[in-house]
């Protein structure tokens, strides 16, 4: 009876272990998101080629933008598949390989959710930056419309008031972000690095003691 139950443990403790193979089928699910996003990007920058004649530079500019959005989003999604697979369920083994990211020698969970965090800020800015030259473009096609007796005075003021909220409630959403990043980084600084000064500390302290 005494012998079975260790052995008992040690099974649980296995199969406790094996569990985190059942995250892989997630980031393979993500990889399929990312070939989703590979044909996304090529639909939009050949609308962009296609339409490139005919149209002005600011429309350049939101087609542009949203291609580097897809662009960082597929990024994010690389360091959630590469880093999580990493962490949470088994080693990649790709010590030596050339195209080894850098960050990926020294991953955990802490550097994993600063990373994503920084991501996301990038990502936001993008939105943000679109917002805003959208709006400027919106403000110019008002003032036509106006103009051309399509839309009263009234009804442009609404439409602007609108926007210029819907832009208020993005800067306050990046804002959470930038200060989110900043609250993890500092974190992470207050988790992990303490320990590793103790470390040298005690390392450097050694052989003077021994002497």
């Amino acid at each position: 009876m005494q012998d079975s139950q260790p052995k008992f443990r040690r099974t649980l403790s296995s199969m406790i272990f094996l569990s985190r193979w059942l995250q892989a089928p997630l980031y393979f699910g993500l990889i399929v998101a990312q070939s989703a996003y590979v044909w996304h990007f090529m639909v939009e920058l050949f609308h962009l080629l296609h339409e490139v004649p005919g149209i002005t530079e600011e429309k350049i500019m939101l087609s542009v933008l949203g291609l580097i959005d897809v662009v960082m989003i597929a990024n994010l999604l690389i360091m959630v598949i590469i880093g999580g697979y990493e962490t949470f369920v088994s080693r990649l083994d790709l010590k030596g390989h050339p195209d080894q990211p850098e960050w990926l020698s020294h991953v955990n969970a802490g550097i994993l959710k600063v990373k994503l965090a920084m991501a996301l800020i990038g990502i936001s800015s993008i939105h943000l930056l679109k917002s805003f030259i959208a709006v400027g473009t919106e403000s110019t096609a008002l003032s036509t419309a106006i103009k051309a007796q399509n839309m009263t005075p009234e009804q442009a003021q609404l439409t602007m008031n609108i926007s210029e909220h819907s832009l208020l409630w993005q800067v306050m959403i990046h804002g959470i972000f930038l200060f989110s990043a900043i609250a993890l980084a500092w974190i992470d600084r207050l988790t992990y690095q303490p320990s590793g000064n103790h470390g040298e500390k005690k390392g450097a302290g050694a052989p003077s003691a021994a002497h």
